[in-house]
């Protein structure tokens, strides 16, 4: 039997991608989330006696309590981690499109900066209030990161802002969860933040971001420069731990 707390605002995509329930979604109330989100990743990852990496972090699996702070939910693809035992490697591929990493995806190799990689394409979907996979279409290669990223070398990054953060956002923490989003998506692994490192960045101004790279834009079949699993230096022998039980 699983008992859950009671989250009485459901889950965050049924406020960020309705265009009447968003409105709800005030500036402050996406930083609480955005932050909260890190905190509970940081258990997962580091505090918790079970080392967990999620692997399908997305709007629908953050619920939100009635304060509106949100609770990581859905297990069920989770996979425990031993300690010093960073990078896994499977053959059957799991996870939601658009919040996948690339490197999981070609190659089956999973980490913790698998969840941080989902993670920075949830920030900028809070920020953006668009969904990664709005902006698939057969004949184009467009996405949220390469649209966002686009304005981000153009010096504009506000531009992607939701319209409806007009009246109630601070832009020197939007700019900073963006580049953050950014430093999360980069194509490198080793080029991501932990948790960890990601926690004071959010909550200070005075720590300062390194300028993210060509973030990975992974659209299901290829990636640009994708990175192999000897770059990353797996044993295509690692074991395969079991699967996190509910």
């Amino acid at each position: 039997m699983l008992i859950y707390e009671f989250v009485p605002n459901k889950s965050l995509d049924c406020f960020l991608f309705d265009t009447e329930k968003q409105k709800q979604l005030d500036w402050p109330t996406r930083l609480k989330i955005v932050k909260g989100t890190v905190r509970g990743l940081l258990y997962l990852h580091t505090d918790s006696r079970l080392k967990i990496v999620h692997r399908d972090l997305k709007p629908s699996n953050i619920l939100l309590n009635e304060d509106m702070n949100p609770k990581i939910s859905d297990f069920g693809m989770a996979r425990i981690v031993e300690e010093n035992h960073n990078l896994e490697y499977t053959k059957k591929i799991v996870g939601t499109y658009g919040y996948i990493a690339p490197e999981y995806a070609l190659h089956g190799i999973f980490s913790f900066k698998s969840d941080v990689y989902s993670y920075g394409v949830l920030t900028l979907e809070i920020v953006g209030g668009k969904t990664n996979t709005s902006f698939y279409n057969p004949e184009s290669t467009e996405s949220l990161l390469s649209y966002a990223w686009r304005y981000w070398t153009e010096r504009r990054p506000l531009e992607i802002m939701d319209p409806t953060l007009r009246d109630s956002y601070v832009s020197d923490e939007v700019i900073r969860c963006i580049q953050i989003g950014w430093l999360c998506v980069q194509q490198n692994p080793k080029s991501r933040p932990t948790m960890a490192r990601i926690v004071p960045m959010l909550s200070s101004s005075g720590i300062t971001s390194p300028p993210p790279q060509h973030p990975a834009f992974f659209f299901g079949t290829k990636t640009r420069g994708s990175t192999s699993g000897e770059e990353m230096g797996l044993d295509r022998s690692t074991r395969i731990v079991p699967v996190l039980n509910k």
